[in-house]
């Protein structure tokens, strides 16, 4: 593998591990949501939700779209969810 290819694949692991990232992308899987949607189904402050996408989207994880004064969020690139699909398989069959 090229380095600066293992290095973006790095940075886009990086990027996805951690808990509450992980919830907003499987929140993402079917379909785009808005902020508030998100903030609301995470039970979290609307500053730390909006940190967490931005951070996703400056990776390319996610876009969004704004519509009036909503932004919403979507999965940019869908092979994120099948890379997250076998990390979940790997987790539930190796047991901590």
């Amino acid at each position: 593998m090229d380095k600066k290819v293992a290095e973006h694949v790095a940075e886009v692991l990086k990027t996805l591990a951690h808990p509450a990232r992980l919830e907003i992308i499987e929140l993402l899987e079917t379909k785009e949501m808005c902020v508030g949607d998100i903030v609301t189904a995470l039970g979290v402050k609307q500053a730390i939700t909006s940190q967490q996408l931005n951070m996703m989207k400056d990776k390319g994880v996610l876009s969004c779209r704004r519509n009036g004064t909503k932004v919403y969020y979507r999965i940019e690139n869908k092979s994120v969810i099948r890379l997250l699909h076998c990390i979940y398989d790997h987790c539930k069959t190796k047991k901590p």
